[in-house]
């Protein structure tokens, strides 16, 4: 069997994942050059016997290694738009079909199908419930106004924002915000 150079790890969703991936690679003295969302490039191969190990504890933890291709590929895609959505608040300079495509150097319309067949919806419904995800977030937070979210979150409008937000909850942000009963989902589960 082959040794790995890079691992690809599902349900990477946030800064505190990479700790934690790290942390179970450094308790087996496996040594990183970097480790992103989704991704850990290795500083030394590792061998099957390592790997089955850490594929294990990483399990233990809500992790899981990636080997499929195509699976690979779909992971990527949902770490590009977690990012873009929460990190970097949606903010986008091109649309998200061309983002896509650059970032993984794939064709969209391949990516596209390959999403929707793999995950049973788009990429675009996918990327519209992250950011509802991240609108109730900010409206958890109660910092920000609605047009203040609406607009951090690139939105045309805050009636824009509401439509959509209706059209996924079911609720008006309003009424959303009334309930006091906040119905988030983790990220790693939309």
């Amino acid at each position: 069997m082959e040794k790995l150079n890079k691992l690809f790890i599902k349900n990477m969703v946030c800064y505190r994942c990479k700790m934690v991936v790290g942390k179970i690679l450094k308790q087996h003295n496996i040594e990183t050059n970097h480790i992103e969302l989704g991704e850990v490039e290795l500083t030394n191969a590792i061998d099957p016997e390592q790997l089955q190990t850490i594929k294990e504890e990483l399990e233990e933890v809500g992790f899981e290694l990636i080997d499929d291709k195509r699976n690979k590929i779909i992971e990527q895609i949902k770490t590009l738009i977690i990012q873009l959505v929460h990190e970097e608040n949606g903010v986008l300079k091109m649309n998200l079909s061309d983002f896509l495509s650059e970032k993984t150097k794939l064709d969209y319309k391949y990516i596209s199908n390959l999403f929707s067949e793999m995950e049973g919806q788009t990429i675009e419904k996918y990327f519209i419930q992250q950011k509802i995800e991240k609108v109730k977030e900010l409206m958890v937070y109660d910092e920000l106004s609605l047009s203040e979210i609406a607009f951090q979150l690139n939105y045309s409008s805050v009636a824009h924002l509401s439509s959509q937000f209706k059209k996924v909850t079911g609720l008006t942000p309003s009424i959303f915000k009334q309930l006091n009963k906040y119905t988030r989902k983790a990220i790693d589960k939309i």
